[in-house]
């Protein structure tokens, strides 16, 4: 057998034999010639056939070519096969300039002959055949980007000595919100939970002296929203630093880690996500803009917007508002909204000693928060003192308070939203389109 060669290197090789495997696009049967489009993980390719049918006359024909010209005619949308054949260039093949003469064809599995979804399906219903839907091309490259910009994004910390953590998902209490959690049947009728986020032992790892950490993994909310920014689980990016004055130290970090990650899926994917989405992946520049949540609030107020809240916090539409504000005066996608009240934040982000605000901020990106990040308090009295003021009881979180009792560092961190990065970065309308296998309140399959 010869050995198969990807789409993508079909135009590289000189005319002769080769073999190709992958899944059926289309087929065009026509009387006198077959075309079969080859469709693999790198790209699509013309196979053509002399179609032999059966003479009218009755007179005796090839039969190993009547074979496969009957074969490519049932050939169904989606069969993957493995086709061998010779290459020829041809500069008037319009996909690619080169096609494949087949000389003999191995199905390797039929599909049924309709496929339950179009090109013009709702998202529930491709959710529900996800793993057709994922064969387009453009979603093909959605995955690429996400691991491109995940590389990218392990290159810049592994290079600055960085190291990697895989915290437990199933937890004895939470880590943040206890009506964000679900719950576990553990053994002897114990009861775990899974994680929010990986926020406790980020902290753990500064008090073991790791000094910088990173972890990319799912995390669990139960939150039953319905929008098109949430899910039930989700991939978490993650950070955390050791000997910082301020939250502005992680914020610079994470400006320094979105620019090189977009420069990565620039470098790498511009040309084709312009083609396939219609888009120019902008590099952002450092620094990103910083306002506080108290002028962010009057500066939307003054564009015509009555945030409805009585927190004290945006709401999605002041996002938008503020976004807007920010791309006209500075020609910036991000913002950073720092300062926020300690009512609106969690009880182990530190405050401010002046003004009694939080060192911490919210990213935005074209109008939707992508992360929380903040300086942590480290001091476990107050810490203590601050679950308190939440109406967290102290002995629930007793193993946490221990992290901190042994000494612990000035430290901070963020966690981001993978699929919200991506949705905005290519200019996707939902989450859903850009999570593998989504998972939300009325989601678990497939």
């Amino acid at each position: 057998m010869s050995e198969r060669v990807l789409v993508n290197q079909l135009q590289g090789l000189a005319d002769g034999p080769v073999s190709v495997s992958g899944w059926v696009e289309t087929v065009r049967d026509q009387k006198k010639v077959q075309f079969v489009i080859l469709r693999d993980e790198t790209g699509a390719v013309q196979l053509v056939n002399p179609a032999t049918r059966p003479a009218e006359d009755g007179a005796e024909q090839d039969a190993a070519a009547l074979a496969l010209t009957d074969l490519i005619s049932t050939l169904a949308t989606g069969t993957f096969l493995t086709v061998t054949g010779d290459l020829k260039h041809d500069e008037r093949v319009k996909l690619g300039g080169v096609e494949i003469k087949i000389a003999a064809l191995d199905v390797a599995a039929s599909a049924l002959p309709e496929t339950p979804i179009a090109a013009d399906s709702g998202l529930d219903k491709r959710m529900d055949w996800r793993f057709l839907d994922l064969r387009q091309r453009r979603n093909n490259l959605i995955f690429r980007v996400q691991t491109t910009l995940e590389h990218a994004f392990r290159t810049y910390w592994i290079e600055r000595d960085y190291i990697e953590v895989h915290s437990p998902k199933l937890m004895a209490s939470a880590s943040e919100s206890n009506a964000e959690l679900f719950e576990v049947p553990y053994f002897e009728d114990k009861t775990a939970y899974l994680a929010q986020s990986p926020q406790f032992f980020k902290q753990m790892a500064q008090v073991a002296g790791f000094g910088k950490i990173f972890e990319i993994a799912p995390a669990f909310r139960a939150d039953p929203s319905f929008t098109s920014r949430h899910a039930t689980e989700f991939t978490s990016i993650d950070a955390e630093i050791s000997w910082i004055d301020s939250h502005e130290d992680v914020a610079r970090m994470q400006e320094e880690l979105l620019q090189a990650g977009f420069q990565a899926v620039k470098d790498k994917h511009g040309a084709e996500i312009q083609e396939l989405f219609g888009l120019d992946v902008e590099v952002p520049a450092i620094p990103f803009p910083r306002i506080p949540l108290a002028e962010a609030r009057e500066i939307v107020r003054s564009r015509g917007y009555e945030i409805p809240r009585t927190d004290g916090d945006l709401d999605p539409e002041g996002e938008r508002q503020i976004s807007a504000h920010v791309e006209e005066t500075y020609g910036h996608q991000f913002v950073f909204i720092t300062d926020y009240h300690p009512e609106i934040r969690a009880f182990y982000h530190m405050r401010d000693a002046e003004t009694g605000l939080t060192k911490s901020y919210d990213l935005l990106f074209k109008g939707v928060e992508i992360t929380t990040g903040a300086q942590r308090e480290h001091r476990v009295d107050v810490l203590i003192e601050q679950a308190r003021e939440k109406g967290l009881e102290p002995e629930h979180l007793d193993f946490y308070f221990d992290f901190f009792r042994y000494g612990a560092p000035p430290h901070g961190g963020f966690g981001m939203g993978l699929a919200r990065v991506l949705m905005l970065l290519l200019g996707q309308d939902s989450i859903r389109e850009v999570t593998y296998l989504f998972r939300g309140p009325t989601r678990l399959a497939p």
